[in-house]
């Protein structure tokens, strides 16, 4: 069994960007039942029209780290907009970053380095859901890395989540990098969300995902999005000489 931690942020294109980060977040949450992985939304920062502008969620099963770690990117979508009104087609992006889970025997962190708050749970739009402090955000002083949870119903059990996020964000980069910031692992796997630095692109008015790094397409784009991509994930894996 392997854990791993999705984390999913809209790039560029505006509340495009944050509902194409919405049907990322679910085609991996639908991807993951269809696997019989345990999906777990730990964090995240919805808006108003069923997006996200931030996404985490943590996933246990069997390969669940190994199956995935190939969607680590920026990826693009070429939709016309709900809102739009003209017809016309909009170019947005969003990150993806997958990272294994660390656990607190292999990697330990310094309690003195940390800076714990408790607040309380907001919905979209950011109203209070829970009058109780239960949710946490952590700060690693000497790094700057801030992150949160806020989905579990105890103080102790979110506490739990953040640390673990929080463990394996710094665990990678300094395995990465050791002398690269603490940033330099996701900046490294998806970039700035700028455009250009795409590893995938969803082309809708064609039906079309392409896969920029292998050179391969797939169509059928609707039914992907609603979790069947076996056949991506397959792509990825090494062939064998059978």
């Amino acid at each position: 069994m392997e854990k791993a931690i999705l984390e999913i942020r809209a790039g560029a294109g505006g509340d495009e960007a944050a509902i194409f980060a919405g049907d990322l977040a679910r085609m991996y949450e639908r991807y993951a039942a269809k696997r019989g992985w345990k999906f777990e939304l730990i964090d995240s920062n919805q808006t108003s029209l069923n997006g996200y502008k931030s996404f985490i969620a943590g996933i246990e099963g069997e390969n669940a780290y190994s199956d995935l770690k190939q969607e680590a990117g920026v990826h693009r979508v070429q939709r016309i907009p709900e809102t739009e009104k003209s017809g016309r087609v909009h170019t947005s992006t969003a990150s993806v970053a997958i990272m294994p889970v660390v656990e607190p025997k292999e990697f330990d962190i310094n309690p003195g380095d940390l800076q714990i708050e408790f607040f309380r749970s907001s919905g979209p739009g950011g109203q209070n859901v829970n009058k109780v402090e239960t949710a946490v955000r952590i700060v690693h002083k000497p790094t700057g890395v801030v992150v949160s949870s806020q989905t579990a119903r105890s103080q102790s059990a979110n506490k739990e989540q953040a640390l673990s996020i929080l463990r394996s964000k710094i665990y990678e980069a300094q395995k990465e990098a050791e002398e690269s910031k603490i940033t330099g692992l996701r900046r490294e796997q998806i970039g700035s969300a700028d455009r250009s630095e795409k590893i995938r692109t969803y082309n809708f008015p064609q039906d079309r995902i392409t896969d920029h790094r292998i050179g391969k397409k797939w169509h059928h784009i609707e039914k992907i999005m609603d979790g069947d991509m076996d056949q991506i994930i397959k792509a990825f894996k090494p062939q064998t000489g059978n």
